[in-house]
């Protein structure tokens, strides 16, 4: 896919719209993983070395179209200029409007100006026109650097490219390099973990990687509705009954494309799902009344590992337990930990749940290439066209 990127304009006294991803954990204005504001930081940097003025727009959470404060994106304003030192960062209360576009025009060379959550005006996500005229007042020149949001044909992704030059942003650019240059034509053997709660939202995407797959690994709560499938009873275990026939048919297609499947063998169940007070690990065979699959069991986790040992690329897509429950992130921990340590196989990690583990365990940089987006690195894998990608 060809669009510009930074080095196609002149970008001195420029104002220059930045489309960003900061939608970052966040608790009462306490920001537990900066990870998404460090990874654009190339981009902010090389607009203040080039002379520009910049305007930043994200997203955070999803407030109902108004203005709620727990959204605010003010609190990142003390994050960036901790990141950026010696930056002049101001925050305003709104979007648009005149005042916004006056606030604009006054910034100097290197100024940031940080607008209010784009999600608390409707208009964001009804892709509005009107919206994104308002939008592309506030720049001379628009830039997506948020390809973890490019997935929404949003105003402040699609709609305001008609309004104003457009280009890609340093780190948009280089994921779109990373994700070609190991994916698209991938070392082989290929091999895929897929984890996360539901299989409704892999379907796809299993359906498209299974013929460039040698062997395809699933755990976590999705692994319920499989089993379930093949009359195993799981008990209380997360599962999707609506889905039996399409888990049925994803089986046999694995069969007919010659990948093979390796599913749970042992899982931990507890019969509370909050709690790591007793838990077990039994066969997926032997699965009681009342108890549910929190995370893959031991043998299961040395199956993947020496299953792992024949790729020579893996990708990498949610986790394979409950990892927000301490006791039920062992699993996951366990294949990050390996994957970090293996030094002739390319590894391709995406998704925030994933994501986070690897940033708690510090082997993010071992990883070959690790994406911060979600949905857009699925429907990038599963070979959707993604609609902020189409518009520039």
């Amino acid at each position: 896919m060809k669009f510009k990127t930074l080095s196609d304009y002149s970008l001195r006294d420029k104002r220059v719209l930045v489309r960003v991803d900061f939608n970052v954990p966040m608790e009462q204005g306490i920001i537990s993983d900066e990870s998404r504001i460090e990874a654009v930081l190339p981009t902010l940097r090389y607009l203040q070395e080039q002379g520009a003025r910049l305007i930043l727009m994200s997203h955070l959470g999803r407030p109902k179209g108004q203005k709620e404060s727990q959204f605010s994106l003010k609190p990142l304003v003390r994050v960036l200029k901790r990141l950026l030192p010696g930056t002049s960062v101001s925050f305003l209360e709104e979007t648009v409007g005149d005042q916004v576009e006056r606030d604009s025009h006054a910034l100097k060379a290197g100024d940031i100006l940080l607008l209010e959550n784009l999600r608390f005006h409707k208009q964001e996500e009804e892709n509005d026109k009107d919206f994104a005229k308002k939008l592309a007042k506030l720049g001379d020149l628009y830039v997506n650097d948020a390809f973890s949001a490019s997935h929404r044909a949003h105003a402040s992704i699609d709609e305001v490219t008609h309004f104003l030059p457009a280009c890609a942003g340093l780190l948009l650019d280089s994921e779109l390099k990373q994700l070609e240059k190991f994916l698209t034509h991938p070392k082989e053997p290929m091999m895929a973990i897929l984890g996360g709660a539901k299989i409704s939202s892999k379907l796809a995407l299993i359906e498209h990687l299974i013929p460039k797959l040698d062997t395809l690994l699933i755990g976590g709560a999705m692994v319920g509705t499989l089993l379930e499938a093949q009359g195993i009873f799981i008990g209380d275990s997360l599962s999707e009954p609506s889905l039996r026939k399409e888990a049925l048919s994803l089986l046999e297609k694995v069969k007919e494309k010659k990948c093979k499947l390796v599913l749970s063998r042992d899982v931990v169940v507890v019969k509370n799902k909050d709690s790591g007070e007793e838990q077990r690990i039994t066969s997926v065979h032997d699965i009681r009344e009342k108890e549910m699959i929190v995370d893959v069991g031991p043998e299961t986790v040395e199956l993947f590992k020496e299953t792992l040992m024949g790729a020579k690329t893996v990708v990498w897509n949610g986790p394979l337990g409950r990892i927000e429950v301490e006791p039920f992130d062992r699993g996951t921990r366990q294949i990050a930990e390996f994957l970090a340590h293996q030094k002739d196989m390319i590894t391709v990690c995406g998704g925030g749940d994933t994501v986070s583990i690897l940033n708690k365990l510090g082997v993010i940089e071992k990883f070959s290439y690790v994406s911060m987006a979600g949905g857009a690195f699925l429907e990038w894998l599963e070979g959707r066209s993604l609609p902020g990608l189409k518009a520039l």
